[in-house]
């Protein structure tokens, strides 16, 4: 049951990240208060609201249909207005910026509830206007319902302009930056709290019993309960050998573990393991550096020609960093007993700086201002505390591989000049 448990919760979690799959909730709920409603009306709802507040009650039949077909009306078109600007949007990010950030802008909340709430109301209005005949007499009509979908309406006006709001903010990069960077920090302020205090002696996996991946996709994250519980009845560790987010090839091998395992026992720890056909920012943190150091790369590009957005960036990689620097180049799922299980392997310290710089130094090497910028985030990096000594060494050897390109890249010797003077800086700090 548990099993089945997390799985649905996982199949939840991908389901939300669609654009649809708010907007349909919402939509249900319109449709089911629109039943209500007209229960309601049956109840008598609409003579009490007449008979106690008339002003509140449309009696005429016309003009209740009138009103109802022009909210009806309104709403496709606000929709379709909507539905256009979320599509611009999606396209002028995946221009500008990166298509690796279309998933998160999708799966935007606040322009799904703008959506689903035009659709619920859009429903209560049809459901609403089927139901008034033409020659109904007064007492038959159901002047509330209208009164309602007046007020309803209204509040999808309010709403539209909400949602021209959000998708002013959505598009500025600043904005999206600042997403990738809350999420990631988010995603990486929760393990380190899982892995705080805790051992992590564990022992090397070179000669275990290998598992195959039986599948084909992202792997994007583990059923944490369910291998742990089969690492306790087997009496056994684990060792997950592929970081998250890589792309898995059926027939590579995925898994070690201490003891060998039955071939059931293979296919409930294979089925631990979740795929996905796309990368999700909030199950792995290394895609905001990706993501974070396209758009940099992006922006000074000679079609786009934005040094400040690449500028930006390189401030909320910083930051990243640093956070980075305070977890160890290990991940473990820890048993009750707070022992280290399950190893989970993760991109390393150094892989991660060398790709990202790797982008930096290929694509921006010329831009002195940009290569100053590099050199400040890294005399940040190097005061700040670090899990392990070998961290501050990797920083060092980039500095090494940046001033290298960088000088041989710029002519100006007054540029030169200012770039030495900056790591001859570095250079001193211990």
């Amino acid at each position: 049951m548990r099993k089945l448990f997390n799985r649905i919760n996982h199949i939840f979690i991908e389901l939300r990240s669609q654009i649809a799959f708010y907007p349909s909730l919402i939509a249900l709920a319109g449709l089911i208060f629109s039943i209500v409603i007209l229960y309601l009306e049956q109840a008598g709802i609409s003579a009490f609201f007449r008979d106690n507040f008339p002003i509140l009650v449309i009696r005429d039949p016309d003009t209740a249909r009138t009103l109802l077909s022009t909210f009806i009306a309104g709403l496709i078109s606000l929709m379709v207005f909507s539905f256009s600007m979320v599509m611009i949007l999606l396209n002028q990010a995946s221009s500008n910026f990166s298509p690796r950030l279309l998933p998160g802008l999708v799966s935007n909340r606040r322009h799904q509830f703008v959506l689903g709430v035009f659709l619920s109301v859009l429903i209560y209005c049809i459901f609403i206007l089927v139901s008034i005949e033409t020659q109904e007499p007064e007492e038959k009509i159901p002047g509330f319902s209208v009164f309602l979908a007046i007020v309803l309406t209204l509040m999808c006006l309010a709403t539209f302009i909400y949602f021209i709001h959000s998708i002013s903010l959505s598009i500025q990069v600043n904005q999206i930056l600042q997403n990738i960077h809350d999420t990631s920090v988010e995603r990486l302020e929760n393990i380190l709290e899982k892995n705080q205090g805790k051992s992590e002696e564990f022992p090397k996996s070179d000669e275990w019993f290998t598992s195959h991946a039986n599948r084909t996709g992202y792997f994007q994250d583990v059923i944490e309960g369910e291998l742990l519980k089969l690492a306790k009845e087997k009496e056994t560790k684990i060792h997950v050998i592929v970081p998250k987010g890589t792309f898995i090839l059926s027939g590579v091998p995925i898994i070690k573990s201490e003891k060998e395992l039955e071939e059931e026992e293979i296919d409930k720890a294979l089925n631990t393991l979740i795929y996905s056909k796309s990368e999700l920012l909030r199950d792995n943190y290394v895609l905001a550096f990706k993501q974070i150091t396209e758009i940099a790369i992006k922006a000074m590009s000679p079609g786009i020609n934005d040094p400040g957005t690449a500028l930006s960036a390189i401030d909320y990689l910083t930051e990243l960093f640093s956070y980075r620097m305070k977890k160890s180049d290990e991940s473990y799922l820890f048993n009750d007993d707070d022992e280290p299980t399950v190893k989970l392997a993760t991109v390393s310290f150094r892989h991660l700086t060398y790709n990202i710089m790797a982008a930096f130094r290929c694509y921006c090497k010329h831009d002195v201002i940009i290569v100053q910028k590099l050199l400040l985030m890294f005399r940040y990096l190097l005061y700040q505390y670090s899990e392990s000594d070998s961290y501050k060494k990797t920083i060092k050897k980039e500095i090494q591989l940046l001033e290298r390109d960088a000088l041989d890249s710029i002519s100006n010797e007054a540029d030169k000049k200012v770039i030495r003077n900056l790591i001859a800086q570095l250079n001193s700090i211990s």
